[in-house]
């Protein structure tokens, strides 16, 4: 299991003292000082205080300005702060490979027998290839270290694979990690793959480096100390993507079924090259967002009748070694839509048929949900219309099952004498762009029920107006929920899923 290390980057000695008290209380293993950060620093006097009350095994870390440090410091006070910390007792020191050989040798006389020497190896531009980084996590080992760590910085998802190679192979302790936001993965799976720590932020707003997690997130919403060798990995594909709550709901679902699974964000931007990197059995299945949904359904080895039909897969699993695509955003959009009537007593022109049948439903937006809840809608017996941004596409969908396609910019003037529906599948008002509508307010009395399927904010914009407008509203909450549901069982192959614990989780304000 790979240790948690809070990295302390208070700019005084009292306030790193406070949050070092705190990193153990939030489930910390160790404690990072980062020198580099300390204004004002004395190193005999302030190290001493560090080093003496500490609480946890700690490392000292006095990065320089030329390879990320906070601080321009004079080279030779720098590395004489870092060999006081030796002496006074730190657990371990990381030192820049650039002079590892030089501070090594200088403590090897009075080196203690517990001190462990972190050589590490910063690239804040790229992820070399697998050959550069063996290379270097040999380099470093030969310097003299006792572990090896290399950063490297993400310019796609893909990148992190390359690091997970390494750590995987490597015979010494290894601390591997990619920086930024495609690079957050390295750190949640560092004990599925091999690594020696990772680092977690104390507090949002304070971190490191770039796509460190909260240590909150990390323990709360990641599962991190139950991932290991074993552990099958789901996750949501996205982009954006860390918006979305899922990875809460869906773990503590796999935490009340007794899964040895986690479920993650991956921020993608080229849905193929991820699904060719990550294509190994223990990348089990994947959730599909935007934008992916439409390639995700070209992407997979087998698709759903349905999906196929609706041309967006937002639900992958791998059977067999292949990836079968199928979607559940259809249930979860329409039935929400239902519920919402059926508690309004608003009843469909068929008998004991749904409630949207012979109702005119205008769906916005022509991406994945709304190829899925159009298909559903018309098969329920509603007539659709698509209302797209982009003409042809909406076009293209209402050719596909028989509706009709109407210019987004023209839906404000449209509301024909039948009873309607609106239904929201764009983006528009999601976080953090809330405050935004797709559609003007005064339009919206035209519509007995108004539908968002974002559901981060719950509250949007669109149905804040509607309800103002008179409309009944239906949000997209319950239909995270009821697809969520389909998804957690295709994972699982195990029925029903703890929809009362999925539904307390999404609910939560964590």
């Amino acid at each position: 299991m790979a240790l948690l290390c809070v990295p302390l980057v208070a700019s005084s000695v009292e306030k790193m003292l406070l949050d070092a008290d705190r990193a153990k209380a939030s489930g910390a293993d160790v404690v990072e000082l980062r020198l580099d950060c300390l204004k004002n620093f004395q190193p005999r006097q302030d190290l001493g205080v560090l080093l003496r009350e500490k609480k946890l095994p700690t490392i000292v870390t006095y990065r320089p300005k030329w390879d990320g440090g906070r601080t321009e410091i004079d080279e030779q006070k720098r590395l004489d702060a870092l060999r006081l910390a030796v002496e006074l007792g730190s657990d371990y020191v990381d030192v820049e490979l650039k002079v590892a050989d030089e501070f090594i040798k200088s403590i090897s006389e009075k080196r203690p027998e517990m001190l462990k020497v972190i050589v590490s190896s910063c690239n804040y531009e790229n992820t070399p290839s697998v050959e550069i980084l063996t290379s270097l996590a040999a380099k470093i080992r030969s310097a003299g270290a006792d572990i090896v760590k290399i950063a490297t910085t993400a310019k796609d998802i893909t990148d992190v694979s390359r690091v997970f190679q390494v750590c995987t192979s490597c015979k010494v302790p290894i601390i591997g990690l990619v920086m930024g936001d495609r690079g957050v993965i390295s750190r949640l799976f560092a004990s599925k793959f091999g690594g020696y720590l990772t680092y977690a932020a104390l507090d949002g707003g304070i971190e490191s480096a770039v796509g460190e997690p909260t240590i909150k997130k990390m323990l709360d919403v990641y599962n991190f100390r139950r991932v290991g060798r074993d552990t099958q990995i789901f996750g949501l594909i996205g982009n954006p993507v860390y918006h979305s709550k899922s990875p809460f709901v869906y773990n503590k679902a796999f935490s009340f079924l007794g899964l040895n699974a986690v479920f993650v964000h991956f921020l993608v931007d080229d849905l193929p090259s991820f699904l060719n990197v990550y294509s190994s059995p223990d990348f089990a299945g994947f959730s599909c967002t935007i934008p992916h949904k439409e390639i995700m359904c070209r992407s997979c080895d087998e698709v759903d009748p349905i999906a196929k039909a609706m041309g967006a897969v937002n639900t992958t699993i791998r059977r067999d070694g292949k990836l079968i695509g199928c979607n559940t955003d259809y249930i979860g959009a329409i039935s929400a839509i239902e519920e919402a009537l059926r508690a309004a007593n608003i009843q469909g022109n068929i008998p004991g048929g749904s409630p949207v049948a012979g109702k005119l439903l205008v769906i916005m937006g022509a991406g994945g949900t709304g190829k899925a809840l159009s298909y559903i809608a018309k098969e329920k017996g509603a007539r659709v219309v698509i209302a797209n941004r982009t003409y042809e596409r909406a076009e293209k969908l209402a050719q596909a099952i028989g509706g009709q396609a109407i210019p987004l910019s023209e839906l404000e003037d449209f509301h024909p004498e039948e009873e309607m529906i609106l239904a929201n599948t764009t983006s528009v008002g999601m976080y953090p762009n809330t405050g935004v509508s797709p559609i003007p307010k005064h339009a919206l009395k035209h519509y007995i029920l108004v539908f968002d399927a974002i559901y981060t904010p719950r509250d949007t914009q669109l149905l804040i107006d509607a309800k103002e407008a008179g409309a009944i509203i239906a949000d997209g909450v319950e239909m995270f929920l009821r697809q969520a549901k389909g998804q957690i069982e295709l994972y699982t192959n195990r029925s029903p899923a703890p929809m009362h614990i999925m539904e307390e989780a999404v609910l939560s304000k964590d």
